[in-house]
């Protein structure tokens, strides 16, 4: 029986991993600091620089006709509207004797409405007491403005209920006269005619009455508006503290920096699209993810942790390169300060054995330009490798970011280690050189990850398929180190069985073999 093995479908990749965009936006911090610490500093100049100019306040209560217990502050927000009219500003400047047009006066008070019946107007000017001078024209002037409007409405009130009173006094005379002169002819018709007559009387005497107790009502309603509306608080000048002023600009400034920052930042991290977790350069490059330096180590702590890790992945790449006849190369993405200090590292660890030349690759002058010490390996130009005697060994050094002279890369070495900076390359850049590199046959040992975030937790081995590779009998697996690769550490005396995994592509079985013979 042949049974079909048919490899799991990968997982749909998210439209957006939060992951790596907060390990971006983390990496960016730099950006969204300075923007907060930017805006920090620009609020506490504007309230230094530019101080509020002098203000004064004063507030009126006023009374309304209509003024009810579940008003929601509609006639306050009309009173305050009113405020900012030509009329009342007019009023106001005639009160100050002052040449301002009421256009640009307006500009500098407004009216606040702090209950149905508190209005509070606050108004500016080159000092302190023009400021409350302005204050209390503008409260005198809303105050004649209110109290007339009260009267007019009241007066024209009560004038319309005496002119209705007035006609309906005009009808009840023409009925008396009518009663007056009595029926000219007798019957049952000529006495409902009569009591007629008298119930209109009576109605029409009725409704003069109310007429008239309407109108004095009107007009004595009128005066309690107008002691109702007054000035309650007198203009007086607002103090400014620059401590508090100054403190609370900086704190939305601050504010308002971090939070452009922070979108800044993670708007740029998913338009550029640079991976920073070892899975993902990983992924995308095609080879695991060997060890992690540290780019700018702080503390005496730190160095000597990143110069212990530095001397194990040295010695690593020394047993490589040892065991393998093929020459080695180190290729940098956004690192070369740091590829070319591990090609000086690993040159001199290969030279206790065996006499040593970098070749120089790289682009700029990191290794050329450099000060030799004593017993550091030979550098010499791609142009002179050839003349390197043939029991020399070469240690290539070169470079894959953008502008590569790729035809070159298989003179430095067909075996090569990728030395990347987290979060350089974006993600088609990173596919391009896996690409270029398969097609002439540069075989990729592993990748040093320069400049990781300390938080990823993120696995940076490539596995071949969805299962392990089967051990031999007395085989334990072995231990995953923090660089992300994978071994199989196997019983002593015992030989391990050559297994071999065919390749994703090739797992599927065509559908002519997949019937049991």
């Amino acid at each position: 029986m042949t049974t079909r093995t048919t490899p799991e479908p990968p997982a749909a990749a998210p439209l957006l991993d939060l992951q790596a965009l907060v390990v971006a936006v983390r990496r960016r911090r730099r950006l969204w600091c300075s923007a907060a610490l930017l805006g920090l500093l620009l609020g506490a100049a504007v309230a230094v620089l530019l101080p509020p100019p002098p203000t004064a306040v004063t507030k009126v209560l006023v009374a309304h006709q209509q003024d009810q217990p579940n008003d929601p502050g509609t006639l306050i927000r009309t009173d305050a509207a009113l405020l900012h009219t030509t009329r009342i500003a007019g009023a106001a400047l005639r009160s100050l004797g002052s040449p301002e047009e009421p256009e640009d006066f307006m500009a500098d008070y407004e009216g606040t409405g702090l209950t149905n019946n508190l209005l509070q107007i606050t108004a500016t000017g080159d000092s302190d007491a023009q400021a409350a001078a302005r204050a209390g024209a503008l409260a005198d002037a809303f105050v004649a403005d209110h109290v007339r409007r009260i009267r007019e409405a009241s007066d024209a009130e009560a004038k319309t209920l005496l002119e209705q009173r007035d006609r309906m006094r005009d009808e009840l005379a023409q009925v008396n006269e009518a009663i007056e002169d009595g029926p000219q002819e007798s019957g049952p018709k000529a006495s409902a005619n009569l009591e007629t007559l008298f119930a209109r009387r009576a109605e029409l005497t009725s409704r003069i009455t109310d007429f008239g107790r309407r109108a004095a009502e009107a007009r004595v309603g009128t005066p309690q508006l107008v002691a109702g509306t007054q000035i309650v608080d007198a203009p007086r000048a607002v103090r400014h503290s620059l401590t508090r002023t100054a403190a609370t600009n900086a704190a939305l400034g601050l504010f308002l920096g971090l939070f452009l920052g922070l979108a800044v930042a993670a708007v740029t991290a998913v338009v550029a699209d640079r991976p920073v977790l070892r899975r993902d350069i990983a992924a995308h490059l095609g080879a695991s993810v060997l060890a992690e330096l540290p780019r700018r180590p702080a503390g005496p702590w730190r160095r000597r942790r990143v110069r212990a890790t530095r001397e194990r992945l040295t010695a690593s790449l020394a047993r490589t390169a040892r065991g393998t006849a093929e020459p080695v190369s180190l290729l940098e993405l956004g690192c070369a300060r740091d590829a070319s200090g591990i090609a000086l590292d690993l040159a001199r660890a290969l030279a206790a054995e065996e006499p040593v030349v970098v070749v120089d690759g790289l682009p700029g002058s990191q290794l050329a330009g450099r000060r030799p010490k004593p017993g550091d390996p030979a550098v010499v130009s791609g142009a002179d490798a050839a003349a390197v005697p043939r029991q020399e060994r070469l240690l290539g050094v070169g470079s894959v970011a953008p502008g590569t002279a790729w035809a070159d890369l298989p003179h430095l070495g067909t075996r090569t280690v990728l030395v990347v900076r987290a979060g350089h390359g974006s993600v088609a850049w990173l596919h391009t050189v896996a690409r270029q590199l398969a097609d002439r046959r540069v075989a990729v040992i592993g990748v040093v990850l320069i400049d990781p975030d300390p938080r990823d937790r993120t696995d940076g081995t490539l596995w071949d398929g969805p299962h392990t590779v089967p051990r031999a009998h007395g085989e334990r697996p072995g231990r995953r180190n923090g660089g992300g690769t994978s071994h199989a550490v196997q019983a002593v005396g015992e030989e391990r069985p050559r297994t071999e995994r065919l390749p994703m592509a090739a797992a599927r079985v065509p559908d002519s073999d997949q019937e049991a013979r």
